[in-house]
């Protein structure tokens, strides 16, 4: 949209000073300043419209009047009297401008030629202009400011997606109609502030980020707000979200948040790399551990597979998800179409499984992997298996869609371009599955009730259709929605939607792997401990699974008995 703004307003330009007789068209003017100051955050009053129309004061007053009166202005007071508005483009405008940018780009390539290839004009007989036209519009501006005394504050992670909301505040602070201050921490010191929120009187947050495996535990402990207590969920449209990222918001069948972030843990792998040594793209376990022996040569500085294997929270979060490639819930959850359920969770009845038959093969996994990975594997988790990837010093990397900006965005990287997207190759006895991890966005329980009406407004807006396809076009590669994965702006700049829009209708995107039970932050703990001895041979596979089991089982008991 910028660009065709742009355009536009040169050809203005040109047209004015090129014919004497060629007088500026002032409703054209206006909104062209009323779009870029939309889409770049910036504050549009009435007097920066009327100077921009370059006609007559009286001129442009009537006819700014005659906008408003269409509908296609709406006025936001910018202070309590109401005496001064600031103006921002309708709902109505921006759809009639989506069409008109994308009419006016295949005019412009059609007449003069350019960048569209034969393949986008014949799209455009066969339904792409319809697609065009069904784009999700720029985020729109609440019609009244959200009235929140100190600004809206936010709990976040520090990770690209919500790093791309920070970047973007100027745009959602002009949506919402205040200051948004955000405060983001690693995953542990993320869970860690929102417990200590919880015991605070009042809370200091009005939305928190929650990571999928902890909504149980913070339902449990009352730290989040059963979201159908402060909204109508149906508003929000449900339906939309990919299935696996709406069930894990849920406990007890009650919502607990909108899913921000639904990002699923794919392989990804070197095309470039396989071809050349003619390679398929593993399906299963033993396909993998093939593929990481061929592509692994140490000697000429490549590995074949970087993974999540840093102590504690990193290597359980692998140890979880790799039981899950073998077909074994980290609980006994009961086996259904396409996984398992974890609809019963709220009971509290399960029990631990991992000292099994499934176990073990999954123990063994992991050491044969180690033989193919860097000689600092031990020390990697989210951000160091993929950096070496991105380098091109990896073949192939476990790694959650997020991240793939460290490459997909980063034109000096050899995984640029020739990077494919996976689901988890399948041990024996299970099957190929993307587990689902991301984020939900939440309400403090402890919130003043005061603030709660407008912290579901900002929610809203954080996690609707056009904030996400926003977020994805300033570098995010993650979503929660089939209709931000299904938009043709969002499809151009990256093939991992469309990759992961095939694995949510295949049913492989899960979150069972990762149960969001009360327990699980300290089973993963365990976990990582547990198999990280393992990993550097302080301990054998069957005595890993036992002291695991043991540790997780005292656990449940502890839990249960409080």
């Amino acid at each position: 949209m910028l660009q065709i703004i742009a355009f536009l307003e040169d050809l203005g330009d040109e047209l004015e000073d090129a014919v004497d007789l060629s007088a500026p068209n002032p409703n054209l003017r206006m909104t062209l300043l009323l779009l870029r100051g939309h889409l770049e955050g910036r504050v549009i009053t009435a007097t920066s419209l009327i100077g921009a129309s370059r006609v007559p004061y009286a001129t442009a007053n009537r006819r700014l009047k005659e906008m408003l009166d269409a509908g296609l202005i709406e006025q936001r007071p910018r202070t309590k009297t109401g005496k001064s508005f600031s103006m921002h483009p309708s709902e109505t405008l921006m759809d009639q401008w989506a069409q008109l940018s994308s009419r006016v780009g295949r005019l412009a390539a059609n007449r003069f030629g350019g960048e569209q290839t034969l393949g986008e004009t014949e799209d455009y007989y066969f339904g792409g202009s319809y697609m065009d036209a069904k784009s999700i519009p720029p985020l729109q501006v609440l019609a009244q400011p959200l009235k929140l005394a100190g600004g809206l504050r936010v709990l976040v992670h520090g990770d690209p997606t919500f790093m791309v909301m920070e970047n973007l505040k100027r745009q959602f602070e002009q949506s919402i109609g205040a200051q948004i201050h955000q405060r983001a921490f690693s995953i542990d010191r993320l869970h860690e502030e929102a417990v200590r929120n919880a015991d605070r009187k009042a809370s200091r947050y009005d939305i928190i980020a929650v990571d999928l495996p902890w909504v149980g535990e913070f339902a449990e402990r009352g730290i989040l707000m059963p979201l159908d207590k402060a909204m109508d969920i149906a508003s929000v449209d449900p339906a939309d979200f990919h299935t696996a990222g709406w069930k894990a918001a849920h406990w007890g069948d009650k919502p607990y948040g909108l899913p921000a972030q639904t990002t699923p843990e794919l392989l990804f792998y070197r095309k470039d790399m396989f071809a050349a040594a003619g390679l398929e793209p593993p399906a299963t376990t033993d396909a993998l551990l093939a593929a990481a022996k061929a592509l692994h040569d140490p000697q000429n500085g490549t590995h074949g597979i970087a993974w999540n294997a840093a102590r504690g929270t990193a290597l359980g979060h692998t140890v979880l998800m790799t039981l899950a490639d073998f077909g074994q819930p980290v609980f006994d959850l009961p086996p259904v179409a396409g996984g398992f359920s974890t609809g019963h969770l709220a009971d509290r009845r399960y029990n631990v499984t991992i000292d099994t038959a499934a176990g073990l093969r999954a123990a063994q996994f992991l050491l044969e992997l180690l033989e193919y990975s860097p000689p600092d594997i031990l020390s990697m988790s989210w951000y160091e298996r993929v950096r070496p990837y991105a380098a091109g010093r990896i073949a192939m990397a476990y790694g959650y869609t997020l991240l793939a900006p460290y490459f997909e965005l980063d034109e000096d990287s050899p995984a640029n371009g020739q990077t494919g997207y996976l689901p988890h190759p399948a041990g024996p006895g299970g099957s190929q599955i993307a587990p689902v991890g991301g984020y939900i966005m939440g309400i403090p329980a402890n919130l003043s009730p005061d603030r709660v009406p407008a912290a579901v407004e900002a929610l809203r807006v954080f996690t609707s259709p056009e904030a996400q396809k926003l977020y994805v076009q300033n570098g995010s590669r993650t979503n929660p929605r089939y209709s931000v994965g299904a938009d043709p702006d969002v499809r151009r700049l990256s093939p991992i939607f469309e990759a992961v829009d095939a694995m949510s209708w295949r049913d492989e995107l899960q979150f069972w792997p990762r149960p969001p039970v009360p327990e699980i932050s300290e089973i993963i703990q365990i976990c990582g401990e547990e198999f990280h001895d393992m990993l550097r041979g302080l301990t054998t596979p069957p005595e890993t699974l036992r002291r695991a089991q043991e540790r997780a089982d005292a656990v449940i008991r502890k839990h249960r008995s409080t």
